[in-house]
């Protein structure tokens, strides 16, 4: 199995260096690596270039992005990772052992990393929620196989929720993988727009998804 890690980026120079550092290891394990930009003006994209990761280049959007990137991917196994998530020890082996099947997906659980206390809470509902619905969140670094990928027709290219419209679509070919293991986000959003405000937002818009209101309409209310 190869596997393919896929990180969309817009504007990470601060956090670039330290990004390349955490995949290092598993690009000189031969997991192939690709960073694509989606037209960033910090300079992310020469910097990546400069660490010597290979760049792609594609149109503004995480679904764009990430459809992009899974394009240019050679590995059977596909993983979608933020930018400011890392990976937990053994990933290789761990989706080595459990992705089998032609249409097997899944995600990590997920720690939020970050100064209140109620993160530790979050990723907890976050976790069970996913468990029990079966619909996985960026954050929780959702992967695939490249048949599951390409069954589903890749990534709604919708600028809000494609994560969650991407999970409905492949449960419909299987129930995700749902591993332990956990990946560690940063929880910048919650500090910087407040932890309650945050949760609300996210819940009405979700809920607003669920009723049918087009996802380019509620990218208005998340920014």
């Amino acid at each position: 199995m190869k596997l393919s890690v896929i990180v969309p980026v817009l504007n990470e120079a601060t956090g670039v260096p330290e990004l390349c550092a955490h995949l290092m290891p598993y690009a000189r394990q031969g997991v192939e690596v690709l960073l694509v930009d989606g037209g960033s003006e910090d300079g992310t994209a020469e910097l990546v270039e400069c660490l010597g990761f290979r760049l792609i280049r594609s149109p503004r959007g995480r679904a764009l992005q990430m459809n992009s990137g899974a394009a240019t991917a050679s590995g059977d196994v596909l993983l979608f990772l933020h930018a400011d998530t890392r990976l937990p020890s053994g990933v290789l082996e761990r989706l080595h052992s459990r992705v089998a099947k032609v249409h097997d997906w899944g995600r990590f659980d997920v720690r939020i990393e970050g100064r209140p206390a109620m993160l530790k809470l979050v990723a907890w509902l976050m976790n069970w929620r996913s468990r029990l619905t079966g619909i996985a969140t960026g954050d929780q670094a959702m992967f695939m196989t490249r048949a599951a990928f390409d069954a589903v027709g890749g990534f709604p290219s919708q600028p809000l929720m494609e994560d969650i419209e991407m999970s409905s679509r492949l449960c419909r070919l299987a129930r995700p993988l749902c591993l332990a293991d956990r990946v560690v986000t940063s929880g910048r959003r919650w500090e910087q727009h407040g932890l309650w405000r945050t949760i609300f937002l996210m819940w009405r818009l979700r809920w607003a998804y669920w009723r049918g209101v087009p996802a380019s309409q509620l990218a208005k209310a998340y920014r």
